[in-house]
């Protein structure tokens, strides 16, 4: 029997420990799993409260249905029936730029009718058409790619915005290819974005004909899925679907290896291990190796975190004047708010806020602004109000608040993400046995997790 150790119960762990064990089932290979995870729940970041009636999501809200990984595993957990496809509202998406929202553009007309972008910042963009293609193999910030081939403007009003509200991130110091690996790929293959869509626009024209869809160019695509009771419901069913065992409040403090892997545990025991497959944030693995592999441990304290404040509002939506059809807006960080955007969580979701109630979600801090995990609650509400009232005229108090704090929200892909994960599995190659996987690496998203997941118990299961 191998005796498989994972550390983590987020939904890298527990969607790994699952795929191992019906994997090993399949291929008549005895395994015996523990799942080891320092708080004393299941889920990670994923967490779906109920707050006096609302339902406030600590973190996620959901994944797009447009990769296959998570829907499989919805299907193969018999939870399939019970997906929310978000509402149809969900499309309409806002900018907050000059005092005013303004709707994204989806289509050639809308983009030349918007008023986000300045005429010369359209034409700006047209000109990416005939911007050369990048030849060199330098790891380009998401910035320097913006301002190369679409120009400052659109930097400022529309990738620093999306970099914020995806990655919480600093365009100035992302990764393009470790973020938005897909955008890099089609400037290689097509020479820029613009010859990219025109290409695509016609592939997709004759794919449709033949009755098969694509995704857009390059926009995340899918639609944002969940459950009526959070996404929650997904770690949920995970965890009752396992046969492993797991223990909950016990966190690693220590790894050694000499014949086995011997894992000494914060209550004072120790646990032996033929294989270890870390789902750890890459801050807690590094000190979990300090002892074992002192160069790795100094290698993934280098995968910095931003920090991140949630402030979820309730509000009778009889106080609210505001149209509140669409998914919310993200802010450019030269309008001076506080906020880095606000999810209109109930329109998304229609059942997150009881009848004739509206529930609205705020995130602040992140890469550039990383001293707002540091303010009061008193200091979050008044500044989330301020930037309520400023951006869609709220003057109303919420009648529910509740606020939620991660010190180290999301790993930050910076300039050389890749190379520096590459180091680290080089240097931990030689502790035979030891997996990476979690969202620290190739992959924050919900459908990141899932797939590497499943690409890391396929790899135990062949090397077993």
């Amino acid at each position: 029997m191998t005796r498989v150790a994972i550390i983590g119960a987020g939904v890298s762990g527990l969607a790994t420990a699952y795929a191992l064990e019906k994997g090993a089932q399949a291929q008549n290979i005895d395994v015996q799993i523990t799942v080891i995870e320092k708080q004393p729940r299941s889920g990670g970041k994923i967490w779906s409260r109920q707050e006096e009636g609302y339902l406030c999501e600590w973190g996620p809200n959901g994944f797009l249905d447009n990769k296959p990984a998570t829907l499989d595993l919805c299907k193969a957990l018999a939870i399939d029936g019970t997906l929310l496809r978000s509402n149809d509202n969900a499309r309409k998406r806002f900018i907050f730029s000059d005092n005013m929202l303004h709707r994204l553009p989806e289509n050639g007309p809308m983009f030349l009718g918007s008023k986000l972008i300045s005429w010369p910042g359209k034409f700006r963009l047209a000109g990416e058409m005939f911007v050369p293609a990048k030849k060199d193999e330098r790891d380009e910030t998401l910035a320097e790619f913006g301002r190369r081939r679409l120009g400052a403007e659109a930097l400022d009003k529309l990738i620093a915005p999306m970099a914020g509200g995806i990655f919480a991130g600093d365009p100035e110091t992302m990764s393009l290819k470790s973020c938005f690996p897909r955008i890099a790929q089609l400037e290689q293959e097509y020479g820029g974005l613009l010859k990219a869509m025109i290409k695509l626009a016609r592939k997709k024209k004759a794919e449709r004909k033949a009755g098969k869809q694509v995704a857009s160019a390059a926009g995340p695509g899918g639609v944002l899925t969940s459950f009526n009771g959070g996404i929650q419901e997904l770690t949920d069913a995970l965890q009752e679907s396992l046969s492993a065992t797991l223990r909950f409040g016990v966190a690693v403090e220590s790894m050694e290896y000499f014949d086995n892997y011997i894992l000494g545990l914060s209550d004072g025991s120790q646990l032996d291990a033929d294989v270890v497959i870390s789902a750890a944030p890459a801050h807690a693995l590094s000190g979990m190796l300090k002892k074992m592999n002192g160069e790795a441990a100094k290698l993934l304290n280098q995968i910095p975190y931003a920090p991140m404040n949630v402030a979820c509002f309730g509000f009778n939506r009889a106080d609210l004047q505001c149209d509140l059809n669409g998914f919310g807006y993200l802010i450019p960080k030269k309008e001076g708010c506080s906020v880095l955007g606000t999810l209109w969580d109930s329109s998304i979701f229609p059942h997150r806020a009881p009848k004739d109630k509206v529930l609205l979600r705020s995130m602040m801090g992140g890469a550039t602004r990383p001293q707002a995990i540091d303010l009061t609650d008193d200091q979050v509400l008044a500044l989330v109000q301020a930037d309520l009232e400023r951006i869609m005229g709220i003057k109303a108090t919420p009648e529910m608040v509740r606020i939620f704090r991660h010190q180290q929200a999301i790993p930050q892909y910076v300039s050389g993400h890749a190379s520096l994960v590459a180091q680290i599995r080089q240097e931990l190659s030689a502790c035979k046995g030891f997996y990476l996987t979690g969202n620290a690496f190739e992959g924050i998203g919900l459908n990141d997790c899932v797939a590497n997941a499943n690409k890391t118990a396929a790899e135990v299961l062949a090397a077993l």
